[in-house]
């Protein structure tokens, strides 16, 4: 089960300019987000784990994501 709802990748995907959007294109924008966030939010923990804090702050999302 997805996380990510379809509606909000179909709102990224409007904005993006796209003026129809199919199922299949959802579906697959969904699980890319989500592939990237897990790989962001594991990385984000180990972060904040080699800081010896067990709280994520912004700080470590960002340079995960860089």
């Amino acid at each position: 089960m997805a996380i990510i709802p379809k509606a909000a990748a179909e709102k990224i995907l409007k904005q993006a300019g796209a003026e129809r959007i199919s199922a299949d294109a959802k579906d697959a924008l969904v699980a890319y987000m989500e592939e990237a966030g897990n790989a962001a939010a594991e990385k984000a923990v180990k972060m904040a784990g080699v800081a010896k804090r067990k709280t994520v702050k912004a700080e470590d999302i960002e340079l995960a994501t860089e």
